[in-house]
């Protein structure tokens, strides 16, 4: 129980809910035992008629007025049940609404490498199949655990009240009930941990799989992920079953004990009735009554159990993570104003999962408005100065800083929000067009994305679809062309107009024409901007403010174009060859 600790501040969050739940379960179980008691004083009735010679009217009146009670608090015991599960079932769904926010949020702050380290299958199934896990033990099981305590209570004092002896004999099978649910209980726990562990890795194989659909086709593998799935699920399988043959065990096991309970009542109530102990046969149909009251409590408390062992395992999962501290963290709450000037200043990075260093003592500067061009081979360093400048990673060697203050001092979130980027791996939403666009700006008007969508050169793309800007796109943007979903994130971040634009090699999938064109929107666009643009192409470069190239993380050269297309080394050299492949087309 230890893990579901953490689930404490929702009750007392939801206090409200959970005590007028509980004062409703004890009136319900009030309302509830008048029926045992009627029908015993109904017995007694009709003994005393035989032993009295008590007019048969009476007895008729006083049976249909027993009757009436018991329809009559039935009733009122079935509303105050109803009662109570729209007060602890109710409030079981604002606990998974409010714990599945938290984790979605949780997941928003977490950084890089812990997604890196984590993978999407299993990510979902914490938000999904856990939290349901969860919220089923604060819902029903917790529910069921207050009715059983509750009934447990009352009906015991009822019993007691009318027999002590008898009591001791009915309640004597429940010590070996509540060791068996013990033993039941630990291993219901560790296998609902190890099933929950196959299950995160089936969603997260087949989520893999469904998002590389097109590779797996065009390599014609389907038959060999098919066998590998269906290797995995049979392994979930084989620990689901481990599982429920445990949890199966209860059932069985609560009925058997209460129906020893019921032969126990009818033999020693029966003697106890012989001696003279108990003066009515009423009493021992009183007693079976309430020992049948107690059959589904009793078989509720496997099940329950079973609940609690598989939400503490499912907690558990979440714990794990929501306990883990994010990397990147927003160091102040003062609001930054971004000019957008950026400095580096013998800046050194490592990733920290592959131990590989993508920057050495790397030092520039890009004034507000200026354009940096950052050429390089694949695998020099290129991208991970973007993501330096977004603060998706901190360094340890070396200063960022943004108007000249260190980039950790300045508030995270105004950092971002200043930042328009587009990656080199477009990633677009299953959602209209006009939506992806706007994502950059959620309050821009049609006119504005529009016109972002010209600048960006996808307009006219756009309005050839039957429906538009409306169109939606399927996963990942997956409907588009890869030039078509680069043009996207461009008027994506154009639209959002912010300070500093940060472009990723996102032309390389666009025709030179095409490309021109949204080079000279962008030399408009980025006038009063700080711009950087990374790439491969000579044509992407040649207007910035000033270019640096990288190789192996280090810069080997920098200055304008014009400088570096007459000296001798990558630039010039890469000038030339995409000069003679441009003239060859």
């Amino acid at each position: 129980m230890k893990e579901l600790q953490y689930l404490n501040k929702y009750f007392v969050k939801y206090k409200f809910h959970f005590l007028l739940g509980i004062i409703i379960t004890i009136v319900a179980q009030i309302f509830s035992l008048f029926t045992p008691k009627l029908i015993s004083k109904s017995f007694k009735a009709i003994e005393e008629f035989h032993k009295n010679n008590i007019s048969s009217e009476v007895i008729k009146t006083e049976l249909i007025h027993n009757i009436l009670w018991i329809v009559g608090t039935t009733l009122i015991a079935g509303v105050l049940t109803f009662l109570m599960r729209q007060t602890l079932i109710v409030m079981s769904r604002h606990v998974e609404f409010d714990l599945k926010n938290e984790v979605f949020k949780h997941y928003e702050v977490l950084d890089q490498n812990f997604y890196k380290r984590n993978r999407t299958g299993d990510l979902m199934n914490r938000i999904s199949e856990d939290v349901a896990k969860v919220r089923m033990y604060v819902g029903p099981a917790v529910m069921y655990t207050i009715n059983t305590f509750i009934r447990f209570t009352v009906v015991i004092i009822y019993m007691y009240n009318v027999s002590p002896l008898l009591t001791f004999y009915t309640i004597f099978p429940l010590p070996i009930l509540s060791f068996i649910i013990f033993r039941l209980s630990k291993e219901i726990n560790k296998r609902s941990t190890i099933f929950q562990q196959y299950l995160s890795k089936v969603s997260s194989f087949t989520q893999e799989i469904f998002s590389g659909i097109r590779v797996l086709k065009a390599y014609s593998l389907e038959k060999q992920y098919q066998n590998n799935l269906e290797d995995l699920a049979k392994e979930s399988k084989t620990k689901s079953m481990s599982l429920a043959i445990v949890q199966s065990l209860f059932g069985p096991l609560m009925i058997a004990l209460i129906g020893v309970s019921n032969l126990i009542v009818i033999y020693f109530g029966g003697m106890m009735y012989i001696n003279g102990t108990i003066k009515s046969i009423g009493t021992i149909a009183e007693f079976i009554l309430y020992v049948n009251m107690l059959t589904w409590p009793v078989a509720s408390i496997g099940w329950v159990s079973s609940l609690v062992q598989e939400a503490e395992a499912s907690q558990k999962r979440i714990n794990e993570f929501l306990k883990i501290e994010p990397e990147i963290k927003n160091k102040t709450t003062e609001k930054s104003n971004i000019q957008g000037e950026i400095a580096f200043n013998n800046v050194t990075f490592t990733y920290e999962d592959t131990e590989i260093t993508a920057l050495q003592n790397i030092s520039f500067k890009v004034k507000k408005g200026e354009t940096l061009a950052i050429l390089g081979k694949t695998g020099s360093g290129k991208s991970s100065i973007l993501s330096l400048i977004t603060r998706m990673y901190d360094i340890k060697e070396g200063t960022i800083t943004i108007d000249g203050k260190k980039i950790d001092q300045v508030n995270l979130y105004d950092l971002r929000d200043s930042i328009g980027i587009v990656p080199q791996d477009a990633f677009l939403f299953s959602d209209s067009i006009k939506n992806n666009i706007k994502f950059g700006k959620e309050n821009a008007t049609d006119d504005e994305v529009i016109n972002a969508a010209k600048k960006a050169v996808v307009h006219d793309n756009i309005v050839n679809f039957k429906k538009q800007y409306e169109t939606i796109l399927g996963e990942r943007g997956i409907t588009l062309s890869g030039g078509q979903k680069q043009r996207v994130s461009i008027a994506r971040a154009i639209i959002k107009n912010p300070e500093i634009l940060l472009f990723d090699d996102c032309l390389s999938a666009v025709d030179t024409e095409t490309e021109e064109q949204i080079l000279n929107n962008l030399l408009e666009i980025s006038k009063d901007k700080t711009t950087i643009i990374v790439s491969h192409r000579v044509s992407s470069a040649k207007n910035a403010d000033k270019i640096i190239i990288i190789d192996e993380g280090q810069i080997i050269q920098e200055g304008t174009h014009n400088q570096l297309v007459n000296q001798e080394g990558y630039y010039a050299e890469l000038y030339a060859k995409q000069l003679s492949e441009k003239e060859l087309n």
